[in-house]
């Protein structure tokens, strides 16, 4: 008995640590489901069932505000499990296996009164007779706990001026926890910081403006917790043109462990989908701003779902209810709160959420300027705030009643008597306005009163140790990156994914129009071309430059949008640690090549035999392997110039003007170039490729053509492979520098 009263004693936080660290310690199949005897270790029923018993912020007791709203949802569970006919069996076998979950943990319940403590879930749905046992939730699978602390955090950016530079501070001094099992939402008006401090606790932000600590399990961010934290963007960031199922199949692939099969990491996605309810479309594509895709909600569950397919320990979401209808909200609200039932550890933003939504989060923090104006329970907010003389004067969502305290608009508010006296000391005429106080005062007394009255208390929060072992503890400040896939795989995976997400920007009907009505009026213009004068082959050296030009000047303002339009992909991407670099950039590079290679045979099929060029099989075929190398090295070309520049306004002016350079000296408008310039020809790629394209077509008939001395082509070939590998080894090291700056 004094067993079960310590038991009971316990706080629920180190509850749901001891389970949670016990189902973490103990071996793990692919499921996710504990192994061992049924005396030693949990089973993964028991495991959640108990975290979700444990879970801080949902309490078992009787006190519990939200138990009216249990027992309802029990009773009408009763309710139709009785109209089923082996209802009542199914009923007594599930009261039986919840009775035996608290009784192993100390807790001697009724089964009666099971049902009133236990909050709504699908552990009362009765197990599908036809499976034969009861499907896990794919979200409650055990993880590694983290307990997550920050304190004084601070942040200021820096905004040069022509002449001066002016530190502005976006975050002062902002300090909280939040723990496993608990929902933390971060409110305050536009502008108030809480993009930039939930940047800063998911650690996308790290610069030398940063102030304050912040701890994972009391330990420092490091390389380890990129594959235990889910990070939702406020904007949908995926690929227009892949299906909701190839997204998270792609997503299962590169971030699921090694130890997991290909079948295994695909059925994952296939869990996440079902989930989250996305069966229906998940054949359809995600689509953009020009193509029809899924609906917004949908979106937005696909971004949670990328995120919560590896299980991550905490997981941070940006806004996830912007532009979705309250049912919509209120289901994506209510997953979170599944998760975090589940052990995890949840971090959100939220703009303006409903009465409804606002219930469901464990832990608020208020923002207001940039400085803190509430942490605590959400559920005593509004009491806080009635301790410091400010109520609502009408009945009103509390959401909305602490918005308007952080925009310091107190129309419907009542005044604290100690803010009004203030006002009138100071200066009743410049602090008042139209008999209230100004915003800017009532910011003021808010910070005021909530470092005198809370602040200390909450901080001496922070300093009590969290309740893991060193063990565990350890696991965090691991700084071994776990990749969740080799560098073949990773580039084998995202070879796959770039042909299938850009074969419809490649085989448009727009661009093979253009392809191929410029390749019949050259055919037209150069029909079956003399070649037995002097004066026709000069006419069809025309023709053969006009190949090299546009073969040069069309993949380089292909290519130049190649990095800036995924540059916010690839940050995403890389911030969550789902492939190397090198495997990424080589995969992009070579997944253009087979589609890039297409059209120029379909050109040159048409202007080849119209233009009536060499009818030899040897001619024709050097003439294609020269355009295609003169191809590549204008790709590598663009990609140099879109990924040092990503600024898709800056790069084609400056391709344009490079690109017209190397057309003037590409040895035909010019024969006698200024020696002081001359140099620039051979930085051309057009000027090597129109020498390759006479040589092949004229060699055997005359050594000089246009003032060009015909040679072996042996100097043009090895220029443009080295243009081909330099452009894009300068194209990697931009990618790399852009990703230090990132950090």
């Amino acid at each position: 008995m004094e067993r079960a009263n310590t038991s009971l004693a316990r706080t629920k936080s180190e509850q749901l640590a001891e389970t949670v660290e016990a189902a973490f310690k103990s071996p793990m199949n692919n499921d996710g489901v504990s192994e061992g005897g049924s005396g030693g270790t949990l089973s993964g029923k028991s495991s959640k069932r108990l975290t979700t018993a444990a879970s801080p912020g949902r309490t078992t007791s009787g006190g519990n505000k939200n138990t009216h709203i249990r027992k309802s949802r029990s009773a009408q569970m009763k309710f139709e499990l009785d109209d089923v006919n082996s209802g009542a069996a199914l009923s007594r076998a599930s009261s039986a296996s919840l009775g035996f979950s608290f009784s192993f943990t100390g807790f001697n319940m009724p089964p009666d009164e099971i049902a009133d403590s236990m909050p709504f879930s699908d552990d009362d749905i009765p197990e599908d007779l036809e499976a034969g046992m009861r499907k896990q939730k794919f979200q409650t699978e055990p993880s590694l706990p983290i307990y997550l602390k920050f304190r004084d955090v601070t942040y200021k950016v820096i905004i040069k001026g022509m002449t001066s530079t002016e530190e502005k501070d976006i975050l002062n001094g902002i300090s909280g926890s939040v723990d496993p099992g608990e929902v933390l939402a971060l409110m305050g008006p536009s502008g108030s910081g809480k993009t930039t401090l939930l940047n800063l606790l998911g650690g996308r932000l790290n610069q030398p403006t940063v102030g304050g600590s912040i701890t994972y399990n009391d330990g420092p961010y490091s390389k380890f917790l990129k594959s235990r934290i889910g990070f939702v963007t406020q904007d949908d960031i995926l690929f227009p043109h892949l299906t909701v199922k190839e997204t998270l199949t792609y997503a299962a692939l590169l971030r699921l462990p090694k130890t997991l099969t290909k079948q295994q990491k695909q059925k994952r996605a296939m869990d996440v989908i079902y989930e989250l309810g996305l069966e229906r479309c998940q054949d359809t594509v995600i689509g953009g701003s020009f193509v029809r895709g899924v609906s917004g909600g949908e979106r937005k569950r696909v971004c949670i779902g990328n995120e919560i397919i590896i299980n991550p320990s905490i997981l941070f979401l940006d806004e996830p209810t912007s532009g979705l209808d309250s049912t919509t909200a209120l289901k994506t609200v209510q997953l979170l709160q599944d998760m975090a039932e589940g052990g995890k550890t949840v971090v959100t933003t939220i703009h303006q959420p409903s009465s409804r939504l606002f219930h469901k989060f464990d832990k608020l923090i208020l923002l207001g300027k940039g400085s803190l104006l509430y942490f605590g329970k959400s559920s005593e907010a509004m009491l806080y705030f009635s301790s410091i003389g400010c109520n609502p004067l009408i009945a009103m969502n509390p959401a909305e009643f602490l918005l308007d305290l952080a925009n310091g608009n107190i129309n419907d508010v009542s005044v604290p008597s100690e803010l009004d006296d203030k006002v009138q000391i100071v200066n009743s005429d410049a602090g008042k306005r139209n008999g209230k106080p100004s915003p800017a005062v009532v910011h003021e007394y808010l910070v005021e009163a909530y470092e005198t009255r809370v602040a200390v208390k909450e901080k001496k929060k922070l300093m009590v140790p969290i309740p893991l072992d060193e063990e565990v503890k350890a696991k965090v400040s691991s700084l071994k990156r776990q990749w969740g896939a080799s560098w073949w795989q990773q580039y084998t995976i995202l070879f796959c994914r770039g042909i299938k997400e850009r074969r419809h920007d490649y085989f448009s009907w727009l661009r093979i129009t253009q392809v191929l009505s410029t390749a019949i009026i050259l055919g037209l213009l150069w029909w079956n071309s003399d070649t037995n004068s002097l004066k026709g082959l000069q006419d069809q050296a025309g023709l053969l430059f006009f190949i090299a030009v546009f073969w040069g000047f069309f993949p380089v303002f292909t290519a130049i949008f190649t990095f800036p339009q995924e540059r916010a992909m690839l940050s995403k991407e890389r911030a969550a640690d789902m492939y190397r670099l090198s495997a990424y950039f080589l995969a992009r590079t070579t997944s253009d090549l087979p589609l890039d290679l297409v059209l120029p045979v379909l050109f040159l099929l048409v202007v080849y035999f119209m233009a009536g060029l060499r009818m030899s099989a040897a001619p024709f075929f050097l003439t294609m392997l020269t355009v295609f190398l003169s191809i590549i090295a204008a790709q590598g070309l663009g990609l140099a110039i879109g990924a040092t520049l990503m600024d898709l306004k800056r790069a084609t002016t400056l391709a344009s003007v490079t690109v017209m350079t190397f057309m003037l000296a590409g040895g035909y408008f010019v024969k006698r170039v200024p020696v002081f310039v001359s140099w620039i020809r051979y930085l051309s790629f057009n000027y090597h490729t129109y020498k390759l394209l006479l040589k092949v077509q004229y060699k055997h008939m005359t050594p000089v053509l246009n003032g060009m001395r015909i040679d072996s082509g042996l100097t043009e070939v090895s220029a443009l492979v080295a243009m081909v590998f330099g452009y894009r080894l300068l194209a990697y090291i931009s990618l790399r520098r852009m990703k230090l700056c990132a950090q």
